[in-house]
């Protein structure tokens, strides 16, 4: 009767059913790895509760799909828009977060493909390397107090190529314009720099020599973001 029960309407003589115990043994490895994946993630890193709940549940999500799915072409592939659609449509998360998300995919497959072993040892092995990491500091952006963005505002009169050439210079080892733009209905200019500073030190410095030139319009310094830097 419960082999009937869990049996899909559209199974043949020729297609293979999986067992109950062989479904909640699956499972059940998919779960325990989730939550050492899970676990592994929030050490060091600042997280949110549904991320962490998400991230512990998707390799045992993930194990379900492909138990069901079997061998059965068709069905990866509409599986595999799925995933794509769900990937899409959420917001862009850190490398990080991508990571950790790929490799929970990763460890499901592998444990709804029956090698519940080798699920349970990449997660290890992953994770192992991931807190490995996390401690070492690995990646860390030496120096990263240097590298800063600074936004500077000046009146609309102001001829702005060059003005702030002789300071910059004076400050900082590199620097360079990435953007230009009009505010408050044209009458302000704002420009974003990126540079690096010769001495974090001198901040305070730079940013007191460019109110001289720039009226004492609002001026803005902040650590430099980069979409490479992040992914």
């Amino acid at each position: 009767m419960s082999n009937t029960l869990f049996q899909g309407i559209f199974d043949t003589d020729m297609t293979s059913v999986i067992s109950i115990s062989d479904f909640l043994l699956c499972v059940g490895c998919a779960l325990v790895i989730g939550l050492i994946l899970a676990g592994t993630y929030m050490y060091g890193t600042k997280y949110t509760k549904s991320f962490v709940a998400t991230l512990a549940l998707l390799p045992a999500v993930v194990c379900v799909v492909i138990m069901m799915v079997n061998g059965n072409v068709g069905t990866g592939v509409a599986v595999a828009g799925a995933f794509s659609l769900v990937r899409f449509r959420s917001v862009p998360g850190s490398a990080k977060e991508i990571g950790a998300i790929f490799l929970a995919m990763c460890s499901g497959v592998v444990a709804g493909m029956g090698y519940l072993a080798y699920a349970l040892l990449s997660a290890l092995i992953m994770g192992g390397i991931m807190l490995l990491y996390n401690r070492m500091d690995f990646g860390t952006r030496k120096h990263g107090l240097r590298y800063k963005t600074l936004h500077i505002t000046i009146p609309e009169d102001l001829d702005y190529s060059g003005v702030f050439d002789k300071i910059l210079k004076k400050y900082t080892t590199d620097y360079e314009v990435v953007q230009i733009k009009t505010t408050n209905m044209g009458s302000l200019f704002k420009i974003t720099y990126n540079l690096t500073l010769k001495d974090p030190a001198t901040e305070k410095e730079l940013i007191d020599a460019l109110r001289c030139r720039n009226g004492n319009l609002e001026i803005t310094m902040c650590r430099q973001e980069t979409v490479i830097g992040e992914l």
